[in-house]
């Protein structure tokens, strides 16, 4: 019988540092927690010991295989399984699992997008083992798989997914705040961490009816359909009843959860009909990372299971609302205070303030790369709607700690006493997490209490790219503001205060353009930002582009995240998915068209046309609005057909295009092409029967039976 207490199923599946302490000899478990929280090299011979007791772990959750789990730059997890079976020197069956098989793998990178950096001949990629992230069991119908968390490396040492750079801008971000910190006299905090938390939205439809629409079997989301009756209501499901199929997925996704060592806090109803979401736990940054990945995993074969089909796109519906993810995110030390927190205590506050203007400071003088890391195919479709933040990236803090900020930036006595930090509105920083009702849900990034919220994440990205971003351009703001201060202290004419408040007003003038509390949604706004000089990027591959500006390419180069030769390559494998998606989805949409529309736009002008000649002649007469809505279908019948000509004659000229020429004209040209070709279809949809058009409607779809 199933354990049904979630603290009883809790990490059970998951070889934490629990799991290590019952199963390692307390020296090999001393030395691999040091290497763990030291990010040092791991001993061979420590290896050995944990591979084997890893290896009995697993096997006795019933685990046959094992896999180096990495997330290449497709941004979707990888995985190469081996068996544990082997036989000894007289043919008996034995498990086997060396130290060096946990340490490193050998799959063939060849397949991989590599944008360029080694060429396909140069298959040989490695696969590293990072302890950071704890080992883990998946159970399948007929066994389960040892899971190592890793990074995925070229034969040279080159990076080849996202989980390095990420690893490289935690450790980045941690020694900047680590030299800020020691200046407020932090001298007990021996690291930081960041911590993050993905707030997951998603849409649940019918399997059955989902199987009838190849747009969203193949591209994951409709490219054709009339908007449904069933209006979007947020009094109507937003936090409403959950449906009893859906909570039942829910609940079973939750307790797959709890065996992987995650909490899901909250579960609801958002906003369109079948759209949900899932909110769990903040976790250390990297784990956090990698938890997404296997939320969103167990979300996919929990949905099959039920019935459902889930859709983690963007934008899957027109008219209705779109999936993000909310990347919440934080600075934590090895004390458990978060860096982001306002305390009672006013020197403490001014190194919030002295955190939170380096953050503020990093995205006035790289928002571009921000607006780079959340570019995709789907997210173009939701970005700038009336549901989700602007392309246009900006930070809300509320109006308390805009007063704060402002009263800093218009100037500072030559020398502040500690009674003279009232008169700029330190002590009422508290308030700041005891009232947070006046959150501003319309900008991108928001500040909401004692975190930062990114909310321009698309439902199905990988949390690692965006995260790597934010923490570069964090790191590079606390660098400077550090540097300030260090210099004022050396300078022998300020105490650490005193330098602080001045690097905070620096970075509060600095940060002026890019602080907004008005509506993200307004024309006004978008205007105005182009007034403040703020990046505008309106298409995905504009937004790419943001990757190839110098001061941009240097930022990552210069923190040692990337070099700039391995951002160009990045830039070219997002932009290499970019056209490949927008491939896709033009061949689905000609061959929907082809092989359902029009077949049915001429069954029912055929049908409309011998019942409208089977009338009397007398009633013939009148009935000038029938025959406009046949000629109407008519019309519409012609206009695909010339629609997804030109759409077909596109697609052949852009296989012999450049990269950049074909994302150039995927996004000018097809993009209108396919609206055009929506349109007519949408229109000949609202006048074909029920019984002759060939695909499920939004109605139908967006209904959970």
């Amino acid at each position: 019988m199933e354990i049904s207490r979630p603290k009883e199923i809790f990490g059970m599946n998951v070889f934490d540092r629990k799991a290590m302490k019952e199963v390692l000899p307390d020296e090999i478990y001393r030395k691999l927690v040091t290497a763990i929280e030291g990010g040092q090299k791991l001993d061979i011979s420590v290896a050995d010991f944990v591979a084997t007791a890893m290896k009995e772990w697993a096997v006795s959750k019933g685990a046959t295989h094992y896999t180096h789990w990495f997330l290449p730059r497709t941004e979707t997890t990888a995985e190469k399984h081996m068996a544990f079976l082997t036989t000894d020197e007289s043919g008996a069956p034995m498990d086997s699992f060396s130290g060096m098989e946990l340490v490193r793998s050998e799959p063939d990178a060849s397949s991989f997008p590599s944008g360029g950096i080694r060429s396909t001949f140069e298959a040989r990629g490695y696969s590293t083992w990072d302890p950071s992230s704890p080992a883990f069991v998946v159970r399948s119908p007929k066994g389960a798989t040892l899971c190592i968390p890793s990074v995925f490396i070229s034969y040279d040492g080159t990076p080849l997914d996202m989980k390095t750079p990420l690893l490289k801008s935690i450790d980045v971000v941690r020694n900047r705040s680590m030299r800020l910190l020691k200046l407020f006299g932090n001298r007990s905090v021996r690291s930081v961490d960041v911590t993050v938390g993905g707030e997951q939205e998603y849409f649940l439809v019918d399997e059955e009816k989902a199987k009838k629409r190849p747009d969203i079997m193949k591209c994951g989301r409709t490219l054709i359909g009339a908007p449904s009756p069933l209006e979007q209501t947020v009094e109507a499901h937003y936090f409403g009843s959950i449906h009893p199929r859906t909570l039942a997925y829910m609940e079973d996704v939750e307790r797959d959860m709890y065996r992987m060592g995650q909490i899901l806090k909250t579960r609801h109803n958002e906003v369109a009909p079948c759209q949900f979401e899932f909110a769990p736990d903040i976790a250390e940054g990297n784990l956090g990372c990698d938890q997404n990945h296997i939320l969103m995993e167990i979300m996919k074969k929990m949905a099959i299971r039920h019935g459902f089909k889930l859709m983690l796109h963007e934008k899957p519906f027109a008219g209705v609302n779109g999936s993000g993810k909310h990347l919440n995110f934080s600075l934590r030390d090895s004390e458990g205070r978060n860096l982001l927190k306002p305390s009672s205590n006013q020197r403490r506050n001014i190194q919030f303030l002295t955190f939170l203007s380096a953050f503020l400071l990093g995205v006035s003088k790289h928002g571009g790369l921000l607006r780079a890391a959340i570019a995709s195919p789907g997210n173009m479709h939701r970005l700038g709607g009336h549901e989700a933040p602007p392309a246009i990236m900006s930070v809300y803090l509320g109006d308390l700690l805009t007063q704060i900020l402002d009263n800093i930036e218009k100037g500072l006595p030559d020398k502040i006493p500690s009674r003279s930090l009232i008169d700029l509105g330190l002590n009422r920083l508290p308030a700041v997490v005891a009232d947070n009702s006046d959150r501003n849900r319309t900008s991108p990034i928001a500040f909401t209490g004692n975190k930062f919220e990114f909310r321009a994440v698309g439902a199905p990205q990988a949390l690692a790219g965006p995260l790597t971003v934010l923490l570069a351009v964090w790191s590079k703001g606390i660098e400077e503001m550090t540097s300030m201060i260090e210099h004022r202290i050396s300078e022998g004419r300020m105490d650490v205060t005193d330098a602080a408040l001045e690097a905070i007003r620096h970075g509060a003038k600095e940060s002026r353009a890019v602080r907004f509390e008005g509506n993200a949604y307004a024309t006004e706004w978008q205007n105005d930002a182009v007034k403040r000089g703020l990046t505008v990027a309106n298409t995905t591959p504009e937004a790419l582009d943001l990757y190839l500006i110098p001061e941009n390419r240097s930022l990552f180069a210069d923190l040692g995240i990337m070099s700039e030769r391995e951002v160009e390559a990045y830039h070219e494998i997002r932009t290499e998915q970019y056209v490949n998606a927008m491939d896709v989805e033009m061949a689905t949409m000609t061959a929907m068209i082809r092989e359902g529309v029009l077949p049915a736009v001429t069954r029912q002008i055929s049908l409309e046309s011998e019942a409208m000649g089977s009338l009397p002649e007398e009633i013939r007469k009148d009935m000038d609005p029938w025959k406009k809505s046949l000629k109407e279908l008519v019309t519409l019948k012609n206009g695909l057909i010339t629609g997804i000509k030109n759409l077909d004659d596109l697609r052949q000229r852009a296989n012999n295009m450049d990269l950049s020429q074909r994302a150039q004209a995927v996004t000018e040209e097809a993009l209108p092409q396919m609206a055009a070709i929506r349109g007519m279809s949408d229109a000949a949809e609202q006048l074909v029967a029920g019984d002759i058009w060939p695909y499920p409607r939004y109605r139908d779809l967006l209904t959970i039976d």
